[in-house]
């Protein structure tokens, strides 16, 4: 995959995708600043009168509940809805899931009723969404095992139809019966505020020149821990507000013709073991 890493950052900046964002207001600004860094444009658009139109133009669309009100929920659901109907892909961040009961169902009504085509989140955002039992503190959870990461997330593709990308150590991406594991990050991307959500508008944007959600997850992973790993080389031990502003400096350094060498590797996914990985 390392060859087509390459063409796929190069169309990315050739094309310079618009990616819509209805986010939190906790990262707005660095979601908007990571996504021009990367080469893509980004738009913030948040009210329930232009949320469609803008949509509709979008070469993705990308919804987050940080910062969650009925009125962010609503128009999450028109955007998604128009979005669906021009063909544009949509990613949801599912925020917190679990941490409250509105959370949850927050979410899962925008699963009901939007057609999305990535889901990404922590171990225990998505195993919430999949109606797992799992433990949530606030907005933030550990990972569990790289074993477990895959198991969650090959059983939530499977159970919501949709590519999963749960983000941990190691990132595992799968739509249940294709995945990968991508490596790469640095512990730093834990302490600033904002960079998973980043993360899922970076995938947006790879999705938005690449048709197969999977692939294009899988490319903005690793793209992505490259330049978390550049950022913590370049920060040079000075703590998360260096790492922050290297961490776009870096995203905007990443070469084409420099992939993450060995950054991907598939999974092999077992029907018989019902839906398991080996």
């Amino acid at each position: 995959m390392e060859k087509e890493l390459g063409e796929w950052l190069g169309k990315l900046r050739q094309q310079r995708p618009l990616v819509h964002n209805i986010t939190n207001t906790v990262v707005t600004n660095f979601t908007a600043n990571g996504l021009l860094a990367l080469g893509a444009s980004p738009v913030m658009a948040y009210a329930r009168e232009e949320v469609a139109d803008m949509a509709k133009v979008a070469g993705a669309l990308v919804l987050n509940i940080g910062t969650l009100t009925a009125e962010v929920v609503e128009a999450c659901i028109i955007a998604g809805k128009a979005a669906n109907e021009a063909g544009v892909p949509v990613l949801l961040d599912p925020v917190g899931a679990g941490a409250t009961p509105y959370r949850t169902e927050s979410c899962l009504r925008i699963l009901r009723e939007v057609n999305v085509a990535i889901v990404r989140g922590n171990a225990a955002e998505i195993a919430c969404l999949a109606g797992e039992a799992s433990e949530i503190k606030g907005v933030d959870a550990e990972s569990g095992g790289d074993s477990a990461a895959v198991e969650l997330a090959v059983r939530a593709a499977d159970k919501l139809g949709m590519v999963v990308a749960v983000t941990g150590r190691e990132d595992v991406i799968t739509d249940g019966k294709k995945g990968y594991v991508v490596a790469g990050g640095d512990e730093l991307l834990t302490r600033v505020t904002g960079s998973g959500c980043l993360l899922t508008s970076v995938m947006g944007a790879f999705a938005a020149v690449e048709k197969d959600p999977l692939v294009a997850g899988a490319a903005a992973l690793a793209w992505y821990g490259a330049a978390g790993e550049a950022a913590a080389s370049a920060a040079n031990g000075r703590g998360p507000g260096s790492f922050q502003i290297a961490l776009l400096d870096a995203l905007a350094g990443l070469g084409e013709h420099n992939a993450p060498a060995g950054a991907v590797r598939a999974l092999q996914i077992s029907p018989a073991t019902g839906g398991g990985a080996r």
